[in-house]
């Protein structure tokens, strides 16, 4: 039986446009149930699809230290989720959910 070989798969290299970027996070925000490090892992998904130095220096936050908000291991400070955001050029919107 011979074997396969496979790859990581990385969604970093699948988010190419603004709107694809948007759309993932939209995703992700309505899968977190409430789980702050999920969502900061998924701006830094979109971070390193983006450029994390570039995304670092429109933040105002070194390189090193948006690694390690967006790792997925801890949740970030709202001012610093905020300010990856912008810097990713997307922005938050709320809705009226109907319950």
């Amino acid at each position: 039986m011979t074997k396969t070989a496979t790859t990581r798969y990385d969604v970093a290299e699948h988010l190419r446009t603004q709107e694809e970027m948007a759309a993932y996070l939209e995703a992700c925000l309505e899968e977190a149930n409430g789980d702050a490090s999920f969502i900061a892992k998924a701006l830094g998904d979109i971070a390193r699809a983006k450029g994390m130095s570039q995304v670092a220096r429109d933040a105002g936050l070194s390189r090193e230290s948006l690694y390690k908000a967006l790792s997925g291991e801890r949740s970030p400070g709202f001012d610093t989720i905020l300010k990856v955001i912008g810097a990713l050029g997307l922005k938050l919107h709320a809705q009226a959910t109907h319950s």
